[in-house]
């Protein structure tokens, strides 16, 4: 029978598209905020091992049981982390080396409090990787849109620097979908 991560790889290998550029390498420990049921996880264990550490933030409990099953089918040599937490308040966590926040902040209308609050949580020179669909024109499953110039000027405006577009895949909902990266 097929692992769940072999069942999903399309949306898997799509995935690892956007954030490659964004992680330099194995190990480290990350955090996936709003991770849902873990394709992004899985993606980011996939460029982080054997070495790395995931904490998969949700508030979602459905969400982070589906995400643990899956991954711990899939994956023998996976650090994760499951934490339950709406992340646009103040989150738990340790200082990590990276944050992916992927099809999350689109959820999030006032972007730049929340922000502040989640890089404070990167170590110097940590790394953010924002994927998000390259529009300006909401809907009910993407409400707050970030075009990709919108995650550039609030990555500068909440401190970040080196922002840029890393990677750029086509969609069928709303046309494309990027990955900016920025540093703390």
């Amino acid at each position: 029978m097929n692992t769940w991560a072999e069942r999903e790889a399309h949306r898997i290998s799509k995935a690892i598209t956007l954030l490659k550029p964004g992680v330099p390498g194995p190990g480290g420990v990350w955090a996936d905020i709003g991770c849902g049921d873990g394709i992004f996880t899985s993606a980011l264990h996939t460029l982080i091992r054997p070495h790395g550490e995931i904490y998969a933030v949700d508030q979602d409990p459905a969400a982070l049981d589906a995400l643990v099953q899956h991954l711990t089918e899939s994956y023998k040599d996976l650090v994760v982390h499951p934490v339950r937490a709406d992340f646009t308040r103040e989150l738990t966590l340790p200082i990590v080396d990276g944050i992916v926040m992927a099809n999350s902040l689109h959820f999030v209308k006032e972007k730049t409090g929340v922000l502040s609050r989640l890089v404070r949580l990167l170590r110097h020179g940590g790394r953010l990787i924002v994927v998000e669909y390259n529009t300006i024109r909401g809907n009910s499953a993407v409400p707050h849109p970030l075009a990709e110039q919108g995650f550039l000027d609030l990555a500068a405006h909440v401190g970040l620097c080196e922002a840029h577009i890393a990677a750029k895949v086509p969609s069928s909902f709303l046309g494309e979908m990027y990955a900016g990266v920025a540093l703390a």
